[in-house]
């Protein structure tokens, strides 16, 4: 383990309250790494599922995470909960799509969603 690199028990909340992903994580890991990790454990029963990291969105401490941050720089750390498991939101958010007309402003506002965190 390199000097200053920690480990972080971590488990991800969806949209449905299920926890997915829960394993140990070092805090020199990408965002944009551990979300393909993440994409390729996604359960295929559910409604929503992400096409890609782009349309995930890591949530932690009331903050959206960036892709290009580390756990590490991102504040995540082993101090929040001793012991614990840290539990981030997982939201899946495609990216938006281009308005083309009333018509297509139409279909997008039927085809939102909402998301709850729990």
């Amino acid at each position: 383990m390199a000097e200053g690199d920690e480990h972080l028990e971590l488990k991800f909340r969806i949209f449905d309250g299920t926890d997915i992903g829960h394993g140990i994580y070092s805090s020199s890991m990408t965002l944009s790494t551990l979300k393909g990790r993440l994409l390729s454990e996604w359960p295929q029963d559910k409604s929503v599922i992400p096409k890609s990291v782009n349309d995930m969105k890591l949530i932690h401490a009331g903050k959206v995470l960036e892709n290009g941050k580390t756990l590490a720089e991102s504040k995540i750390h082993v101090g929040d909960l001793p012991g614990g498991v840290i539990t981030m939101h997982l939201v899946v958010q495609p990216p938006p799509q281009r308005k083309t007309g009333k018509n297509q402003e139409e279909k997008q506002n039927q085809n939102s969603c909402g998301c709850t965190i729990l």
